[in-house]
């Protein structure tokens, strides 16, 4: 049984596999390979870009998809989180897509080999999708077929880091390709890890061919980091200012904060992939979906 908690899950030729079947789905609009599936979506945190993704990818490939609303289920009246899944495991889905605010929810349902498991993020520790369709939109803007081929790319990390899973997933697997991966952070938003750590991005700037900018996600934090964001903004916000004239890929996993992350000249610049990615990761979930389902 294939299951999908991080991107460790899939092996070399499985990647490869994923980003040529992407790559296609891209061009022409394949059969509905899935049509005989079902899928549960549950999604214990708020979600735009993933969770109608998913539901687009799915049903592209002519699935059914049921969602749970956590909100109105069970969980509400005391039955647990593995109860609630041991039922809809019972109902026979074909697999069951997850978010959910602790770390290792993903990891204990598919431990428990009941249906296939797709993590559509948990906690700050894995969010495997979007590294996924990141590196298919790096892939495509440098022009290259394989994963592998972006090996020696540099990509800056910028923004609340130590809060994402985003940056997790992303970190796992661009160091496995051999991206050179460089965090960008003022401290209290860095993680505690042996990559190359600074606080002022200019310091980086001409060195990196990718930067990737990441919400400052004040929900996950006790008490505020900044008081003024605009002061954070004038130290990571990515503006036409600075990046100047230099041919830098600029992505984010969304939602942007405007003038904070990107600034609103920068999310029209031809060097700005956000709404790419969001495309990509349609293509993206298909293939993934494809990979785990379509037996």
């Amino acid at each position: 049984m294939q299951h999908l908690v991080d991107t460790n899950d899939f092996n070399d030729k499985q990647l490869i596999k994923l980003m040529h079947d992407a790559k296609a789905f891209k061009t022409t609009m394949p059969p509905k390979l899935l049509e005989d599936k079902l899928i549960i979506t549950l999604f214990f945190e708020n979600s735009t870009r993933t969770r109608s993704s998913f539901e687009v990818a799915a049903k592209r490939l002519g699935a059914s998809v049921v969602h749970l609303d956590p909100s109105k289920s069970s969980t509400k009246k005391g039955e647990s989180l593995e109860d609630t899944f041991k039922n809809l495991a019972a109902m026979e889905p074909d697999g069951v897509i997850i978010r959910h605010e602790f770390n290792n929810t993903p990891k204990k349902l598919a431990k428990k080999k009941l249906t296939p498991i797709i993590n559509a993020g948990a906690g700050n520790n894995a969010h495997p999708t979007q590294a996924l369709l990141d590196c298919f939109t790096m892939m495509e803007y440098f022009g290259v077929k394989k994963p592998a081929e972006l090996q020696g790319k540099r990509i800056a990390i910028v923004g609340d880091i130590v809060s994402s899973r985003v940056a997790a997933s992303g970190i796992r697997l661009f160091t496995r390709l051999g991206l050179k991966v460089i965090l960008v952070a003022p401290k209290p938003f860095m993680p505690d890890n042996d990559l190359p750590q600074y606080e002022n991005l200019n310091d980086v700037i001409d060195e990196v061919d990718v930067i990737m900018s990441l919400r400052a996600q004040l929900e996950r934090h006790k008490a505020p980091i900044f008081e003024d964001y605009n002061e954070y903004a004038k130290e990571y916000c990515i503006n036409n200012e600075r990046m100047g004239e230099r041919n830098i890929l600029v992505l984010h996993p969304g939602p942007v904060m405007r003038n904070i992350d990107i600034s609103d000249e920068m999310l029209e610049d031809k060097r700005c992939k956000v709404l790419e990615q969001v495309k990509n990761g349609v293509y993206v979930r298909m293939a993934i979906l494809k990979l785990i389902l379509d037996n």
